[in-house]
């Protein structure tokens, strides 16, 4: 099971399906035999649903018509219309038509005219102290609510039907086309396609319109792994910010170890919430509780409650579950590595079904899946594809799991060890791994499929990390030996600031010598250095000069805390 499988089709209608407002049969056959392949079909269109269904009379193909640029779906199976953004405000519709705007068609969430009177209603929005957007297609003009747009339309359609926009391959020509194929997994340009549409697409079609539609389906029919790889490279997801070492979908599963204590956990928060913002659902099946305090998951199960199968499948079934953590303390020990192999068989079953969930996080393999045990080896094969394994011992970890793994990523002290006993464990030959550059952060990264030994990176923090980190610097209690001390010139004082909002607190009331004392020192970046850990706040703090005078520096160095630390808060 590829995780970017594109179990989905989604077309905009105007300058992609239709030319000059109609679909010619080739195109509807293209259509159908797309639907006989066992597809789901959405169309997304900036039309008025009653305008479309007039000039198209085979609606009945796609699963669901997302029309007024995303602000009404349509359900052609059972002639449902669910509107999902708010009517046009009266008084704005008015205001057009008071200034002459023609033509004006007012739907049930949009309001649509031509270009150049564009000028005219961002005049009445202004006027009228609206918060209004406006979308252009071609030479239309189309008034939306905020955060309205195909994007949004496509992913309420899919939510409808438990898909996922990243298992769309989505196809379009215009600007406001963009939206909707920068959240699918592969997005697609016909041949007529603005040239910025084009520029964003995965791939571009040789024909035009409808022709172009149909060179894209019977593409996607005879290899969809075509697609699915550019959906792939298109959502890989980089560890550090170079973006040149990265998890590849298509290289199979990732190994993370190390030693306990040296930042696994904090480098699989990291992958978790860059998975989540390309809209992926990952599974965290957790036997320690490690991630139960990761924000924005639903968490199940504690060390009061033990977990239940079919609420985890209950979540998984549904797309909108974006990272789902599945918490084993409530488990006796013994037998957490059955419920974790229960748990994969019906999880493959789903993956197969809905491509979803697209990862799956097995915290502490070499318990779960332990060499020595054959338990889970049935069902391997259904969750070894995009798949991170976490553990403290590499080699006591089920070779059959280990022989999926594409990419290894070794942290902390062993980290040049992990990669020795994957190969030893899978009797391959170790590969030269490069001593540390000794940067903060670093782990040691080897993707076996790109052809190049082992190297060190420096991994991106999460951001929830940072955010703790933020906290603890701006408004925590350092200890006595991380704290600064204002003593002055002649070491009378000894003003402790445990934290930079007191640091300023204090900086606001002390004598201009004490100050400039410390500040000409180079000790106030001194300790945004050592203790804060803010090289880029401390070389700021270096390049206030020796004629800045002290309420400027005060000012300044006030000022490049505040960006960086959020406005740190006054304590209680």
């Amino acid at each position: 099971m590829n995780p970017i499988d594109l179990i989905a089709f989604a077309t905009d209608y105007d300058g992609t399906l239709a030319h000059d407002g109609r679909v010619d049969s080739a195109t509807v056959a293209a259509l159908e035999r797309l639907k006989a392949s066992g597809r789901w079909l959405a169309m997304v269109t900036g039309r008025n649903l009653g305008d479309l269904l007039e000039v198209f009379d085979r609606a009945n193909l796609f699963d669901v018509i997302v029309a007024e640029n995303g602000a009404l779906l349509y359900f052609p199976a059972t002639g449902e219309e669910r509107p999902i953004a708010p009517p046009p405000p009266p008084q704005l519709v008015e205001a057009l038509r008071a200034r002459g705007v023609a033509p004006l068609v007012v739907g049930r969430g949009i309001i649509a005219t031509r270009e150049p009177h564009e000028t005219t209603v961002l005049a009445c929005i202004r006027n009228l102290g609206l918060d209004w957007q406006i979308v252009f297609n071609k030479g239309a003009v189309m008034v939306l609510a905020p955060g309205i747009n195909k994007a949004s339309g496509l992913s309420a359609a899919l939510a409808a039907f438990d898909l996922a926009p990243i298992n769309t391959i989505a196809i379009g020509d215009a600007e406001n086309d963009l939206a909707f194929l920068s959240v699918s997994g592969c997005g697609v340009a016909v041949a007529n396609a603005l040239d910025a549409v084009k520029a964003t697409a995965d791939w571009v079609t040789a024909a035009d319109h409808g022709a172009g539609v149909v060179e894209a389906i019977d593409a996607l029919i005879a290899d969809d792994a075509r697609f699915a790889s550019l959906a792939a490279e298109r959502h890989r997801i980089p560890l550090g910010a170079d973006g040149s070492a990265a998890l590849r979908f298509a290289h199979g599963g990732v190994l993370i170890a190390g030693a306990s204590g040296h930042g696994k956990s904090t480098l699989v928060t990291a992958i978790l919430e860059k998975l989540a913002a390309q809209g992926f659902q990952t599974c965290v099946l957790d036997p320690e509780g490690d991630y139960e305090t990761l924000q924005d998951a639903v968490v199940l199960g504690d060390a009061s409650r033990a977990p239940v199968a079919d609420e985890v499948l209950d979540l998984l079934r549904k797309a909108t579950t974006n990272v789902l953590v599945v918490d084993m303390l409530g488990i006796a020990i013994a037998d957490r590595p059955r419920f974790f192999a229960d748990l994969l068989a019906p999880i493959g079953e789903l993956r197969r079904r809905t491509a979803r969930p697209h990862w799956l996080v097995a915290d502490e393999a070499h318990h779960m899946l332990p060499a020595s045990s054959d338990t889970a080896d049935g069902v391997l094969v259904a969750a070894a594809a995009s798949t991170i394994y976490v553990t403290v011992h590499p080699e006591a970890v089920r070779p059959t799991v280990l022989a999926g793994v594409g990419t290894v990523i070794g942290v902390g002290p062993t980290a040049g060890e992990v990669i020795a006993s994957f190969c030893r464990t899978l009797d391959l030959p170790p590969p030269p791994v490069p001593p540390p550059a000794g940067r903060p952060n670093e782990v040691l990264f080897w993707d076996r499929a790109d052809d190049q030994p082992p190297r060190w990176i420096a991994a991106d923090l999460p951001r929830q990390e940072r955010q703790r980190h933020t906290r603890k610097y701006a408004e925590g209690r350092l200890g006595a030996d991380r704290s600064f001390y204002f003593r002055g010139p002649s070491g009378l004082l000894n003003l402790r600031a445990h934290n930079l909002s007191i640091f300023m607190q204090i900086a606001d009331g002390l004598d201009d010598m004490t100050w400039l004392w410390h500040l000409r020192r180079g000790d106030y970046a001194r300790w945004f250095r050592d203790v804060i850990k803010d090289d880029d706040l401390a070389a700021e703090a270096d390049r206030l000069t020796a004629d800045v005078g002290p309420a400027d520096s005060r000012r300044q160095l006030r000022a490049m805390i505040e960006r960086r630390y959020s406005a740190p808060a006054e304590p209680d």
